[in-house]
């Protein structure tokens, strides 16, 4: 009888671990949207400006550095990639391998992302989710950028500026009319700011991304690198 008891208990156990793997297993297949990684099936993109100087002090650090972004010409905000998201979550690396893309493309866009490296991994990771050729997301990643009027006080940053989150995010509010704190967030490292991310719908319009927001610099204070060369 004891023994039948602990038989019947370890089943009945067993069942219950079962079960809730498959729970478990469940609400992962709910958290990932259903279109995963289809090409052109998303809900709002992401453009992400990279302040150029803290990249490049970071690079110095770990021992290298992109030469063209980091070199004599002076660069401050500069794209970083227009990211195709889902309201949670985002798809990436939609297309394996993903389709070459032209050269005459990438020496075309290094006004605005200096670095080659940078432009064919966006295509790869990010582009081939947009649904687009390669030719016209990077007219798009162009029209984005068209968009966003930087501030004043970031175009000619001669020295170091500290600065908070905040108003860094307040400044850029200002600067576009339309833009709304929910639409843009300031990402940072342990001392740098590192990237303004702006939220637009697929006609390049400014809208609302809580989650990204969700995601910003937490730090009170964080420093702008001043912009190298000139």
């Amino acid at each position: 009888m004891f023994h039948s008891r602990l038989h019947s208990l370890s089943r009945f156990l067993i069942s219950l671990v079962l079960t809730a793997g498959l729970v478990a297993l469940a609400g992962s297949a709910m958290a990932q949207d259903k279109r995963q990684n289809a090409p052109g099936e998303f809900d709002f993109y992401v453009l992400s400006l990279s302040w150029s100087p803290s990249f490049c002090e970071e690079a110095a650090e770990r021992g290298g550095r992109s030469q063209i972004q980091c070199g004599g010409r002076p660069y401050a905000f500069v794209v970083h990639g227009l990211w195709p998201q889902y309201e949670n979550g985002f798809p990436e690396y939609c297309q394996r391998p993903a389709p070459r893309l032209n050269r005459n493309i990438v020496s075309s866009m290094l006004d605005l992302m200096p670095a080659p490296g940078l432009i064919f991994n966006e295509w790869d990771k990010h582009g081939t989710c947009s649904g687009l050729s390669d030719r016209n997301y990077f007219e798009t990643i162009r029209k984005a950028r068209a968009v966003i009027k930087i501030p004043a006080e970031y175009l000619d940053l001669s020295q170091a500026k500290t600065v908070a989150p905040a108003d860094v995010e307040e400044a850029f509010i200002k600067a576009n009319p339309g833009l709304s704190s929910s639409a843009v967030s300031v990402t940072c490292n342990r001392t740098r700011l590192s990237e303004v991310r702006i939220c637009l719908n697929k006609d390049l319009q400014f809208r609302s991304c809580e989650e990204l927001d969700r995601r910003a610099c937490r730090r009170d204070q964080v420093t702008m690198p001043p912009i190298r060369g000139g």
